[in-house]
């Protein structure tokens, strides 16, 4: 890429101030906006933002954060017309399953509109490459008597089963039809429940992890045995960098970036338990609207292309987002 800057949405949230603080350590120069949406309060994205900013004085990086919201689209070719940026990774997003049934207007304007300004923004200033996030949600629920199985970038993903999984398959749509138009390499990536340090409060691994260390009992949706594939954050964040350095080769291209080891709703628990030290207190509901009962990322295509291969084990994040999260809740 050239020598300017690269623009991060929702750089103040969990996966975006990661990636930054990644990035600023090799020398890029980043401009950071986010909106503080009030899904969760805004002083934990402060201190996420600040941890960025001390990574930019560390590594003598240029960073510069805006606050602003992607939907408005006068502030944010504001911004591109002032520091024209050579790339963009868009993380910014309304997140959250369950939520977004109750508020599937707010999700679309965020999410598809967002998305929307932002890839019109990237043409007019011709912008080298884009990554944007996307989610294992759009691969939808198992059909009925369907075992669990690897999930794979090629098959039809056409039924989601949340206004979440629908905003995000939407971006897709649009960012292959954006590509089409405008020939920018255009990169999605489909997450699969990231964990770590600063991970969102309302996420059950750091929900899990705060009720059992104060002895309080978890609610588990369904019988346990519903499983996701966690992926911890480093390993997203390092299947982020690669993407945007190889999506000029593909043009548009949709990778997983996951795991691909399912653990069962149970298993995590107990995990938790172990490595809060404290045992877990259960209560049993039925599963929720918008939930699926499993995700499970096939790995093949972007370990090939883009060399992704995570490195830590569901024990060793557990152990390393328990660290960070006492350590945090000490300070707020």
């Amino acid at each position: 890429m050239h020598d300017r800057s690269i623009l991060i949405t929702g750089v103040a949230g969990f996966i975006g101030s990661h990636t930054a603080e990644a990035l600023l350590r090799t020398g890029k120069r980043l401009i950071g906006i986010d909106n503080f949406d009030p899904f969760y309060p805004e002083r934990a994205k402060r201190l996420n933002l600040a941890e960025v900013e001390a990574t930019a004085v560390k590594h003598d990086a240029g960073f510069e954060f805006i606050p602003c919201d992607i939907t408005d689209s006068a502030a944010v070719a504001r911004i591109f017309e002032r520091t024209h940026p050579s790339a963009m990774i868009h993380l910014a997003a309304k997140a959250g399953v369950r939520p977004s049934i109750a508020d599937p207007a707010g999700y679309a304007k965020a999410n598809v509109t967002g998305t929307s300004v932002l890839l019109d923004l990237c043409a007019k200033q011709e912008i080298e490459r884009v990554v944007i996030a996307s989610s294992s949600s759009v691969y939808g629920t198992l059909a009925p008597g369907e075992k669990s199985r690897p999930f794979r970038e090629d098959e039809n993903v056409d039924r989601p089963i949340s206004p979440y999984a629908a905003t995000k398959r939407a971006c897709e749509l649009i960012g292959y039809t954006h590509h089409h138009l405008t020939k920018q390499p255009v990169a999605m990536l489909r997450f699969f429940t990231v964990f770590g340090p600063r991970q969102r409060p309302d996420l059950a691994i750091r929900s899990f992890m705060g009720r059992i260390a104060r002895g309080e009992s978890l609610t588990l949706f369904g019988d346990g045995t519903s499983s996701r594939d966690y992926t911890f954050v480093a390993d997203t964040v390092g299947g982020i960098l690669a993407a945007l350095d190889r999506i000029p080769k593909f043009g548009y291209r949709i990778w997983n970036l996951g795991n691909s080891k399912p653990i069962a709703l149970d298993a995590m628990v107990d995990a938790i338990a172990r490595t809060v030290e404290k045992p877990a207190k259960i209560e049993r509901a039925p599963m929720q609207a918008g939930d699926v009962m499993a995700t499970w990322a096939d790995p093949t295509r972007s370990r090939d292309e883009l060399g992704y291969e995570p490195k830590t084990s569901f024990e060793a994040g557990l152990k390393r987002q328990w660290e960070w999260l006492q350590h945090a809740e000490s300070e707020q």
